[in-house]
C-alpha cells in the first residue's frame, strides 16, 4: 500500500502524508456491528484524568470485533473496511450460518477469500489454528495469551510475530519488540502479517490533525510551575530537570524499572532489551 502525498499548498501540507485507502472496498460499516463511542477525554468513572492529553476529536463509532473465531468456523471475506479506532484494516466476513463478523485484515485478504479456523485446517495465510499445529518459523499475528480468551497480542498495523520453537507444553514466540515469550500450545493464532503495513510511515504534518484525532498538546515538565510537575519551578530562563527525571507524580523514569513482579516473568525467555543490544 503506497503512501499518499499532498501538493505543498501550505507549510503543513508540505510534510503531510496520509494512508492510501485503495484497498478499502466499502466506506459504510455494517450498522449491526457498530456501537456508539462516548468521549471521556481521558477520564475514568470517577471523573479523574487517568490518561493525559486526550479530549475533543471527531465522533467515531466502535466496530464490534471478533478476536475469537471458534474452531470449525469457515468465513468468507465480503469487504475490507477502514476502522477509525485502530491502525489496522478490518475485514467484514460472513460465516457458514449467514452471520457477519469483523476480524483483523492481513496483507493477503481479498474480497471472496475463504478463511478457516480449527486444528485441522490447511496451513495457509489468514487461517486460524492452535500454535501446536503451526509450523516452526511461521509468521503469525492475533495471538491468544490464554486459550479461548481471544487474540490479545500482535494486532497493530504491519506487525507480525514468529514461532521460534516448541518445547513441552509451550511454544516460544518472538514478538515484534524482539522479546521471546512462552505461550501455551493450545492458544490460537492466525498465519500472516497484519495489513496496512505503511501505517508507520505516515507523517501527521499539522497540529490540527492531531486535535481531530482527539490528542491534545503535551507540555514539558520543565516549563511548568513547581506545583504542577517535579521538573517545574526555578528562576531564570531555560534550565534542566534539576534532579533525576521523573513522571508528574514523582515516579522515577529513564532506566528505573516499573514492571510488576508477576507470574509472567517465568514466561519471558529473552527480554526486548536484550534483543536490542544484539542488533
Amino acid at each position: 500500500m503506497p503512501i499518499k502525498q499532498y501538493n505543498p499548498t501550505t507549510p503543513a501540507r508540505r510534510g503531510m502524508t496520509s494512508q492510501d485507502l485503495s484497498d478499502v472496498t466499502t466506506r459504510k460499516p455494517l450498522k449491526s456491528l457498530t456501537k456508539s463511542k462516548k468521549q471521556n477525554a481521558g477520564r475514568n468513572n470517577t471523573g479523574r484524568i487517568t490518561v493525559r492529553h486526550r479530549g475533543g476529536g471527531v465522533k467515531r463509532h466502535h466496530r464490534l470485533m471478533n478476536h475469537n473465531l471458534p474452531a470449525g468456523m469457515t468465513v468468507t471475506v465480503e469487504h475490507i473496511e477502514y476502522d477509525p479506532n485502530r491502525s489496522a484494516r478490518i475485514a467484514r466476513v460472513k460465516d457458514q450460518h449467514g452471520l457477519y463478523h469483523y476480524i483483523l485484515a492481513d496483507t493477503s485478504m481479498k474480497v471472496g477469500k475463504v478463511i478457516q479456523s480449527g486444528a485441522d485446517v490447511p496451513i495457509e495465510s489468514s487461517n486460524r489454528m492452535p500454535l501446536a499445529n503451526i509450523p516452526v518459523g511461521s509468521q503469525i499475528y492475533a495471538i491468544e495469551l490464554h486459550a479461548g480468551k481471544g487474540a490479545q497480542m500482535v494486532r497493530a498495523a504491519g506487525t507480525k510475530a514468529q514461532l521460534m520453537a516448541k518445547e513441552g507444553d509451550y511454544a516460544q514466540v518472538r514478538m515484534p519488540s524482539g522479546e521471546v515469550r512462552k505461550i501455551r500450545l493450545e492458544a490460537t493464532a492466525a498465519l500472516g502479517v497484519v495489513g496496512n503495513v505503511q501505517h508507520q510511515n505516515i507523517k501527521i504534518g499539522s497540529a490540527g490533525r492531531n486535535r481531530r484525532k482527539g490528542i491534545r498538546p503535551g507540555v514539558r515538565g520543565v516549563v511548568m510551575n513547581a506545583a504542577d510537575h517535579p521538573h517545574g519551578g526555578g528562576d531564570g530562563g531555560r534550565h534542566g530537570t534539576g534532579k533525576a527525571p521523573r513522571t508528574p507524580w514523582g515516579q522515577l523514569t529513564l532506566g528505573y524499572r516499573t514492571r510488576r513482579r508477576k507470574d509472567v516473568s517465568g514466561l519471558i525467555v529473552r527480554t526486548r532489551h536484550d534483543a536490542k543490544r544484539k542488533r
